[in-house]
């Protein structure tokens, strides 16, 4: 099966201006752009057929073009990552497989995330779409439910049935949980992670669908393809003592930072 791997990035942004172009500082000091870091976890992955970025804006373009990325211009009507990737496997003449959005906001991801996301949706001939899922520990919960008491959007998290299919995202913690716990254990709260993989008839789709309450509600993509009744398949992938974090606000740059740091991150 072929793979195509998009990187959706735009300039404007109502809670984070000119995302893709932020600097992080990896744990030699080296400072690399936003999208120049998610470029380098896409090119990490196994089994890929090709990687590009898709963007509408001229700046990302340059900056992309200047370390060596493959650039897709898109247009500035997409409302969302999804729509981008759809206009970007388009524009390429389609023909892939598996379409993979992996957010350049998640400079993080691993590569086995991306991998057995791949794989999850080719065993599974009943999902249209999947994504990942990380079971949080206690540290992550804590710090989800920190972002929510001081009004800030943290992570997002997924509830799932029993063979993965997902029930419901949220920028809220759920499921609800009362109890304490001490940052090595394991929760029942699971943290989405924002890659995305497609089979092209339900991306090509989604363009053409409206948002519904959910989606506008949420912000959430990916509920526009349960709100019209395509499944969604959950991937519970493993962190393997690596730390996953998403850019979401400036306020997120010092702790990915710190967490490129302790992992030992160039």
């Amino acid at each position: 099966m072929s793979v195509l791997i998009v990187i959706p990035a735009r300039y404007e942004s109502s809670r984070y201006p000119g995302k893709p172009l932020a600097v992080l500082r990896g744990a030699s000091g080296e400072a690399k752009s936003l999208i120049e870091r998610s470029w380098n976890a896409a090119i990490a992955v196994n089994g890929i057929d090709k990687v590009v970025v898709a963007t509408d804006d001229v700046r990302i373009k340059d900056a992309a073009e200047a370390f060596g990325a493959e650039v897709v211009m898109t247009s500035s009507k997409c409302r969302n990552g999804t729509e981008r990737c759809a206009e970007a496997h388009d524009n390429l003449g389609g023909g892939y497989d598996i379409v993979v959005n992996l957010q350049g906001d998640a400079p993080l991801t691993p590569a086995w995330f991306v991998e057995d996301l791949v794989k999850g949706l080719q065993a599974d001939p009943t999902a249209e779409v999947a994504t990942p899922v990380l079971r949080c520990d206690g540290r992550a919960l804590n710090g989800f439910l920190e972002d929510r008491m001081a009004g800030r959007v943290g992570g997002t998290t997924a509830v799932f049935t029993r063979d993965h299919h997902a029930l419901y995202f949220s920028k809220e913690v759920v499921p609800f949980t009362s109890e304490v716990y001490a940052d090595e254990a394991e929760t029942p709260v699971f943290h989405h992670v924002g890659v995305y993989a497609y089979r092209p008839s339900a991306l090509g789709a989604y363009p053409l669908w409206p948002a519904g309450p959910l989606e506008q509600l949420e912000g959430l993509e990916q509920l526009r393809f349960m709100e019209h009744g395509r499944p969604v398949l959950c991937v519970e992938v493993e962190a393997r003592a690596r730390q996953f974090w998403e850019l979401n606000n400036p306020e997120d740059v010092p702790k990915l930072e710190a967490m490129m740091a302790e992992m030992g991150t160039p």
